[in-house]
């Protein structure tokens, strides 16, 4: 077992999970890999359990039944690594549209730069996207300038998917209060850890839309964002510190 934990929710991944499961082992350093699997039934969490086998004590299973929502599929995952000896637990998407190579330069920052918390940042110098359409280039700087405006987060790419934490940051944040489940989650975990205090350091990253597989970006999911960050601003003084 490494001291680093890779968290990948899932839910109809079977043409991307051998590949990425394979791309994190494959890595120059060690990281283990958890996936939290919703009732997915196109058979992605029988392939994971192949791997299990090729992989013996890198790869892990964590099956829920049917679809959740990405946040408490990460809560899952948190309270998983808690319980283990890990020391830097990382998000990351199944589709490619986060490189696994960039997990090297997240934990650096976790690890040797004194941050609590990495971001994969497309909005930071060196940062970028790949073969988004403008609206879609539009719509995701204009979400992070809102959720800057409305709670002076002061990270760059509010919205990343692509994080790391030192174990710390995790053990301090009251994870069963986390209240939001989509975009927002990713939004308030970075809220609730600056006010613990903790460094947040936004990595440049690449990012690329998937190419095989479904989004499953909805509305219902950019709602909660947008209405989310409002119910934030109105109750932060009783977000956790």
């Amino acid at each position: 077992m490494s001291d680093s934990l890779v968290i990948i929710p899932t839910y109809n991944e079977k043409e991307n999970v051998v590949k990425m499961i394979e791309a994190v082992v494959g890595l120059d350093q060690a990281f283990d890999l958890l996936i939290v699997d919703d009732g997915s039934p196109d058979g992605t969490a029988d392939l994971v359990r192949g791997q299990m086998k090729k992989y013996e004590s890198r790869i892990f299973l964590l099956e829920r039944a049917g679809k959740q929502g990405l946040g408490t599929a990460y809560i899952a995952g948190f309270k998983w690594a808690l319980e283990r000896s890990f020391d830097y637990i990382f998000e990351m998407d199944c589709d490619f549209s986060h490189t696994p190579k960039d997990l090297i330069r997240l934990k650096k920052s976790c690890a040797e730069n004194g941050a609590g918390v990495a971001v994969g940042s497309r909005y930071v110098k060196g940062g970028g996207v790949v073969n988004w359409p403008l609206k879609r280039r539009v719509m995701s700087r204009g979400a992070s300038l809102y959720v800057n405006l409305v709670l002076w987060l002061g990270v760059r790419d509010s919205t990343a998917g692509f994080v790391g934490y030192r174990r710390e940051v995790l053990e301090a944040i009251e994870l069963d209060s986390v209240e939001f489940i989509g975009y927002a989650f990713q939004i308030e975990m970075k809220l609730r850890a600056k006010r613990k205090g903790f460094k947040i350091e936004e990595i440049p990253i690449s990012f690329s839309d998937r190419e095989l597989g479904t989004s499953k970006m909805s509305m219902d999911i950019f709602n909660e964002a947008f209405w989310g960050v409002l119910k934030m601003r109105l109750n932060l003084q009783h977000v956790q510190k």
